[in-house]
């Protein structure tokens, strides 16, 4: 028998359906429209819902809008690492903490010498993100224009920029239990093994949830979807755009 939580008056209490961000809730770096709220807000009154993001609290605010506490049973940004659970503010965990400050700077000299070197038409500002949970790597820099960050795109993935980056960090930092995912456009996320978007189940736990469902974009091997969406306890959705999401939905809860 299910607990009796705040869930218990949905037309489904057993189940929750989490949202990756990018890519599945909004365009990437985008804002979600109205359409989706209003879809989310419908399924909400059928089960719970939630987001779980790599980017920090901050970035949701700023695509989810100001009221994400509000709209989501559960907030997941930093794949778990700062989580909500219907507004109230869980434990979290640190990066820095983990790693120690000797590693760290060797890494981030590491990443800072290496993309110095890589050849690119364009490279912009904040190459590196300090985040609770993770840093976040981006060789054209996260300060590029939509316009620049599209251009990246296309040209790492007719080149493999990324992909031979993370290769060159296991190398170096093999003695180190890290796990490297590429998302969104022009990134990737390192954190410790671990504490990718399976984090974020354990929290899910208490209420008993008998089915969880999670909608990504990024769900092949290496990208920051895979874990949590190819996870056994997990029906996994994989989506090419917002729209692709709504229509799922519209199919799993008509």
């Amino acid at each position: 028998m299910s607990p009796v939580t705040e869930f218990t008056n949905r037309q489904h209490p057993d189940t929750v359906v989490l949202f990756d961000v990018d890519g599945t809730l909004t365009p990437a770096r985008n804002f979600i429209s109205k359409e989706m709220k209003d879809t989310l807000a419908q399924l909400r009154t059928k089960v719970a819902i939630g987001f779980v993001g790599g980017s920090d609290i901050a970035k949701q605010y700023e695509q989810l809008g100001s009221t994400i506490l509000e709209d989501f049973d559960f907030c997941f940004a930093e794949n778990g690492l700062t989580a909500y659970r219907l507004s109230e503010k869980l434990a979290s965990q640190s990066f820095i903490e983990w790693i120690g400050d000797e590693e760290y700077n060797k890494l981030v000299n590491f990443v800072l010498r290496y993309i110095a070197d890589m050849d690119l038409p364009k490279k912009r500002g904040t190459f590196i993100e300090f985040r609770n949970g993770m840093i976040n790597i981006s060789p054209i820099g996260r300060n590029c224009s939509r316009e620049e960050r599209n251009e990246f795109e296309k040209y790492d993935l007719a080149r493999g920029l990324r992909k031979n980056f993370v290769e060159a960090l296991k190398t170096e930092f093999s003695h180190l239990s890290l796990t490297y995912s590429i998302g969104g456009q022009i990134s990737f996320d390192v954190f410790p093994t671990g504490w990718d978007k399976t984090y974020c189940l354990r929290y899910l736990k208490p209420d008993g949830f008998k089915t969880i469902h999670f909608f990504g974009d990024k769900t092949f091997k290496g990208g920051n979807d895979y874990e949590i969406y190819s996870d056994p306890s997990v029906v996994g959705h994989a989506v090419t755009c917002p729209e692709d999401t709504i229509r799922i939905l519209g199919e799993l809860f008509p």
